[in-house]
C-alpha cells in the first residue's frame, strides 16, 4: 500500500477520528496538537439522525458516547425581568445525542493513543508538497517527511493556510462574535443522571446571553464589525466582551463582574469556511478546517462522517490519494452544503426587537418547530453512507464490528 506515513494536525474531534480509521488500516499516524494537552471540558456537541449514529456504531464508540451523554436542556427565553417568553426545546438544541466536547475528545483519544503518535504543544509552520511526499516544518520539533498530511485543525487551520492560501480567501466573517465563559467539567456535573435541564436565554437587539445548560455555563453572542485582536490574548478578549455588553440589562452586569474569575474563557468570530475543494496535492482538510460554520449545529457530525469517508476512500483506493481525495471531495461537497449556508448569529442574536419577537414566535408554533426539526434531520442524513468493505478487511486490525 502506498502512502504509509501520515500527519494529522489537530487533536480535537476530526483529527482523532481520522487517526482511528487510518491507524487500523496500517498507516503510521502522527497527530500534532498546538495545545499542551487534551482540551477537556468545553461546551456540548451533538449528533443527529441515522447517519451519525451509524458512524458511531462502526467506530465502536456508540455505547461510550451514550454512557457520557448529557441530558436534554430546554432554553427558556426570558425578558429583563425573567418573564418566560418562549422555549427552545432540548431536542432542537442538542440533537438526538449530546455529549461534552471534551468527553468525546477523550473517548477518541483513548481509542488511538496506543496506536498513534501524539505530539502536544507544537504546530505546523510550513509545508512543502512534492510528488513523493510532504516536507513538514514544526514550531518546536525537527522537520519530518510524511506521505500525506491532513488538516483537522479547525476553522483557523494552519494546514489550510500553509498549503491552500491565506485564511481570508477561505473564511468569511459573518458579522458576529461569541464567547464561552466557564467550564462544564463532566456530564455528571452538568445534568446528574442525564436528567432534563433548563437554561435561560436573554436577548437585546444584536446581543444574546445564555446561562446554564451544557452548551456552555455562560454563552454570549453579539453582532459587531470585524475587530482586529490577538487570538492569544485572553485579557484583550475579555475587554472586547465587556465593551460589547457595557450597557446590557438582565443579569449581564453580574456575569461580567466575575469574568476575571472564570475558570475558562474562549472568544472567536462566527465565521464560515467557503471552498469548493478540500484537497491539494498530498494534503487534505477534514472537519471545521474544510466545512466549518461556527455554532451552526452540524460541525461534529460532519467531522466524524468526513473522517470516515476520507479513510474509507483511501482504503478503497488502496492508498492512492489522487483517487481517494477526488471521491472524498465529491461526497462531502454535497453532504456538507448545509455548512456553506446561513449563520447562527442572526438566529441567536437578531439585530432588532421585531426579529427577536419573530424568532421567539417560531418556537410557539408547533407546525414551524416540526418543520425546522424535519429540515435539520434531512440535512444530517443526506448522504448514502458507504459500507467500505476495505475498512473491514484483514488490513484493518481491531475489534470494530460493522452493523
Amino acid at each position: 500500500m502506498p502512502n504509509r506515513t501520515v500527519l494529522i494536525s489537530g487533536a480535537s474531534i476530526a483529527g482523532p477520528a481520522l487517526a482511528f480509521w487510518l491507524s487500523r488500516c496500517g498507516y503510521a499516524v502522527t497527530v500534532v496538537e498546538r495545545a499542551p494537552d487534551l482540551r477537556l471540558g468545553g461546551q456540548a456537541v451533538d449528533f443527529k439522525g441515522e447517519v451519525h449514529r451509524k458512524v458511531l456504531e462502526r467506530m465502536g464508540i456508540l455505547e461510550d458516547v451514550l454512557g457520557r451523554q448529557t441530558g436534554k436542556t430546554d432554553l427558556l427565553i426570558v425578558d429583563e425581568r425573567d418573564k418566560h417568553l418562549a422555549t427552545i426545546p432540548g431536542e432542537f438544541v442538542g440533537g438526538d445525542v449530546e455529549i461534552l466536547r471534551g468527553d468525546l475528545t477523550e473517548i477518541l483519544y483513548r481509542r488511538t493513543a496506543d496506536s498513534c503518535e501524539y505530539i502536544f504543544g507544537d504546530s505546523v509552520t510550513a509545508l512543502v508538497d512534492t510528488e513523493s511526499g510532504v516536507e513538514v516544518t514544526f514550531e518546536k520539533a525537527d522537520a519530518r517527511r510524511f506521505d500525506l498530511v491532513f488538516g483537522a485543525d479547525g476553522i483557523h487551520s494552519a494546514v489550510r493556510r500553509h498549503r491552500f492560501g491565506p485564511e481570508d480567501e477561505f473564511v468569511r466573517f459573518l458579522g458576529y462574535y461569541y464567547a464561552v465563559v466557564g467550564t462544564t467539567g463532566s456530564a455528571s456535573d452538568v445534568t446528574p443522571d442525564r436528567e432534563r435541564g433548563t437554561g435561560l436565554m436573554y436577548n437585546e437587539p444584536g446581543r444574546m446571553a445564555v446561562v446554564g445548560g451544557p452548551k456552555a455555563p455562560e454563552l454570549f453572542v453579539f453582532a459587531s464589525d470585524r475587530i482586529e485582536y490577538d487570538r492569544g490574548d485572553t485579557a484583550q478578549q475579555k475587554r472586547m466582551l465587556t465593551t460589547a455588553y457595557a450597557d446590557a440589562g438582565w443579569r449581564v452586569p453580574g456575569l461580567l463582574a466575575h469574568l476575571d474569575d472564570a475558570p475558562d474563557f474562549y472568544l472567536d468570530s462566527i465565521a464560515r469556511v467557503e471552498t469548493d475543494t478540500y484537497t491539494a496535492g498530498r494534503v487534505a482538510l477534514v472537519g471545521d478546517a474544510a466545512y466549518g460554520n461556527t455554532l451552526g449545529g452540524f460541525g461534529t457530525g460532519l467531522a466524524l462522517v468526513g473522517a470516515y469517508v476520507l479513510a474509507g476512500e483511501l482504503a478503497a483506493a488502496d492508498g492512492d490519494h489522487r483517487v481517494a481525495f477526488g471521491r472524498y471531495t465529491e461526497q462531502m461537497l454535497r453532504y456538507a452544503r448545509i455548512a456553506r449556508k446561513g449563520s447562527a448569529g442572526p438566529f441567536l442574536a437578531p439585530k432588532s426587537a421585531t426579529r427577536i419577537r419573530l424568532r421567539n414566535w417560531m418556537f410557539k408554533s408547533t407546525f414551524l418547530f416540526g418543520l425546522m426539526m424535519k429540515l435539520t434531520d434531512a440535512f444530517a442524513t443526506d448522504i448514502d453512507l458507504e459500507d467500505y468493505l476495505a475498512l473491514r478487511s484483514a488490513r484493518c486490525a481491531g475489534d470494530v464490528d460493522h452493523p
